[in-house]
């Protein structure tokens, strides 16, 4: 497994929160050896603020491995730069790394915004890779919020 061979994956599982109705928005945590786990947004599925695809998948991967701390190596992939509440998950599950797709200058905590992935204050650093697909990522958001704004006759700000 590759960032590349996991972003296809999280962009998958982005297109199917988005067939859902959510934030179109896909994590894959995964090492070298395979995937572990992968998810989107389910927010509203789960009515849950909190089930951003990053922490869902996160959840599945601690089940998965029966430990809620991620053994060295593990990344996590995901579709859009993740928010201040999944980047410190992130580094509370002590992942490797994050690559991601699409960059969120309102949101991002990878280093648009904020930089608590690499803030060495909170602990060891996380390695951050952003870029990966980020047209294709982007593309999945601009037309999920296009559609809401044209559904809601209005301007939309949601977190993914």
């Amino acid at each position: 497994m590759d960032h590349r061979g996991a972003m296809a994956q999280a962009l998958a599982a982005a297109r199917e929160a988005l067939a859902a109705g959510e934030v179109p928005v896909g994590a894959v945590v995964w090492r070298a050896e395979g995937v572990i786990a992968v998810a989107g947004n389910r927010r509203r599925r789960d009515l849950d603020p909190s089930a951003h695809a990053e922490i869902v998948a996160l959840r599945e991967a601690a089940r998965q491995l029966g430990d809620w701390r991620m053994p060295a190596g593990v990344w996590v992939t995901v579709t859009l730069e993740p928010c201040p509440m999944c980047a410190y998950c992130l580094r509370e599950a002590r992942v490797t790394g994050v690559s991601y797709g699409a960059d969120d200058p309102q949101r991002g905590a990878a280093g648009s915004l904020y930089h608590l992935l690499g803030d060495s204050r909170l602990g060891p650093a996380v390695t951050v890779l952003g870029g990966y697909q980020a047209e294709e990522a982007q593309a999945l958001l601009d037309r999920f919020f296009a559609a809401r704004r044209g559904s809601l006759g209005g301007g939309v700000s949601e977190p993914g």
